[in-house]
């Protein structure tokens, strides 16, 4: 038998973890609580049944979690079956763009850091689209890929995002002149991301490609379970899985049939912000916005060998932007990094201190992690305080916690490569 002290670190623990969870869907449900019409993904009626606790993100209604049916689950173990099982999310509310014609490649990059030109058929990475201070307007997946109309751009930009980045992009086609058009795919067709170390065994059923040859980033057209479909080997959790694009019609018997297996669980936003977070990823709008810089979010590997050359194509802010990759000690003043508080989890806004006082930083992202149970965040901190291992102080409710900087991802990532 556990001794009295052990049973009561546990039960102290266990509840922390019950309030944290409570918290993150407060956290969750406040990023723009409001009384207008919310729009609704293809799957909208799916999410009601399987208990659904929706709420406003991005002018969506999206789940938080699901309670009160067979397939609840607390955000903590909604965390845990993606950790160690799948779980399903709709990312519907994403906004999925295709970029064709001869000069698409070109006009793509005249946005975004990504070299394109030289990106295999059938791969995609993270890239940024920055503005002219070399800030960061989103961070997007591209993928160089195929279908029937032939070859062409394949990208995805975050929900909240979407309507100013689709601005942003129809200001600079008017001004680019070449053979390149935008095809916007968004509410009329279902987009999921299974993810979880049994995605891969679970969509094995269902397609006929071998999915033991396809790395994370590697994408492809196939038919799951007889539905026309685009599969990435991808996703925001730092597990494998994958994000597939389905046709409206297809988009509620998919859903169905990924959630009738047995290692399969409806996941909401309040287990992917926390996967995202343990994972060391950024929430756009709050880890990065227009006033940061690649170099100030350590998304330098974002911007491509290619694109550094004296003779490449320029992108927004590419002065800047390559200014600070070559000269960071001189250029860079603050870094994200990672940070591991006592006391009350330190959430958005949070001020980082020295111990002796100076404010030197800003939460941006916190929570009890789930997966570690004790307290994660990320933010801003000015050099020379971001070095691993160095000991500040944040300020939560009045109080000043001790807390470490550390480095990211908190709980490894678990990326797929063929062997």
């Amino acid at each position: 038998p556990r001794h009295p002290s052990e049973r009561a670190n546990a039960m102290l623990r266990s509840s922390s973890l019950l309030r944290a969870s409570r918290a993150a869907v407060r956290a969750v449900a406040a990023r723009g609580m409001a009384t207008k019409e919310l729009k609704r993904t293809l799957i909208y009626d799916e999410h009601l049944k399987m208990g659904g606790n929706l709420v406003d993100f991005a002018d969506y209604a999206m789940p938080v979690q699901y309670k009160d049916t067979p397939y609840a689950q607390s955000i903590i173990e909604s965390t845990k079956q993606v950790r160690e099982k799948a779980g399903l999310f709709d990312v519907s509310h994403m906004c999925s763009l295709r970029w064709r014609g001869k000069d698409a490649i070109a006009f793509v990059e005249s946005c975004t850091v990504l070299d394109i030109e030289n990106l295999p058929m059938g791969k995609g990475s993270l890239s940024l689209i920055t503005n002219d201070e070399g800030g960061i307007i989103d961070d997007t997946m591209i993928t160089k890929t195929s279908d029937d109309k032939g070859d062409h751009i394949y990208q995805v930009i975050n929900a909240g995002c979407a309507p100013k980045d689709i601005k942003h992009f129809e200001e600079r086609l008017g001004k680019f002149g070449g053979d390149v058009s935008m095809e916007v795919q968004w509410d009329d067709r279902g987009l999921f991301a299974l993810q979880g170390p049994k995605a891969a065994a679970v969509l094995q059923k269902h397609v006929k490609e071998d999915l033991s040859k396809m790395g994370f980033g590697d994408a492809a057209n196939m038919m799951v379970n007889g539905w026309p479909c685009f599969v990435a080997r991808c996703g925001y959790t730092g597990e494998d899985g994958f994000e597939i694009f389905v046709p409206g019609a297809e988009a509620v018997p998919l859903w169905q049939l990924l959630c009738a297996e047995s290692d399969v669980k409806p996941s909401g936003l309040g287990a992917r912000d926390a996967l995202r977070l343990e994972a060391g990823l950024c929430l756009y709008g709050h880890d990065i916005d227009g006033t940061t810089t690649p170099s100030e979010a350590g998304l330098t590997w974002t911007v491509s060998k290619a694109r550094r050359e004296p003779n490449a194509r320029k992108f927004p802010g590419s002065d800047k932007i390559l200014k600070q990759i070559e000269s960071p000690k001189t250029e860079v003043k603050k870094v994200r990094v990672g940070l591991v508080p006592k006391g009350a989890p330190a959430r958005e806004g949070a001020v980082i201190k020295t111990k002796e006082g100076e404010q030197v930083g800003v939460i941006t992202s916190g929570a009890m992690s789930p997966t570690l149970k004790h307290n994660v965040s990320q933010g801003y901190v000015n050099k020379p305080h971001n070095k691993a291992g160095t000991e500040l102080v944040v300020e939560v409710r009045g109080k000043s916690n001790p807390a470490v900087v550390t480095k990211m991802p908190f709980v490894p990532t678990n990326y797929y490569k063929p062997a």
